[in-house]
């Protein structure tokens, strides 16, 4: 038994929070435009802690933690590739603006 009164056999079968919270994360950083790169942040921190857990705890839910691992980083990439395009469309529009 664990500290709390669940024997490992029932820890075993219970899915793991934090992959949950990652894939949720993960999802949400893909559609939600502003802070989607801080909940990409965070759903990447909460699926590697997730993998880690489960790895060492056997419960389930592998693969919620990966899917969430991998919609967060492709969602900062679209943030970081989408912020970059602002930058640079902002300096080629002043850059424009200047000559005439």
């Amino acid at each position: 038994m664990n500290e709390n009164g669940a024997t490992v056999n029932e820890r075993a079968e219970q899915t793991n929070s934090n992959a949950i919270i990652g894939l949720v994360m993960g999802i949400l950083s893909l559609v939600i435009p502003v802070i989607g790169f801080i909940l990409g942040v965070i759903g990447i921190v909460m699926s590697r802690k997730a993998q880690k857990e489960i790895q060492t705890t056997n419960e389930r839910g592998k693969g919620l933690a990966t899917a969430g691992l991998v919609c967060s980083i492709v969602g900062v990439g679209i943030h970081l590739l989408f912020a970059f395009l602002i930058i640079i469309s902002f300096a080629t529009f002043s850059s424009f603006t200047t000559m005439g």
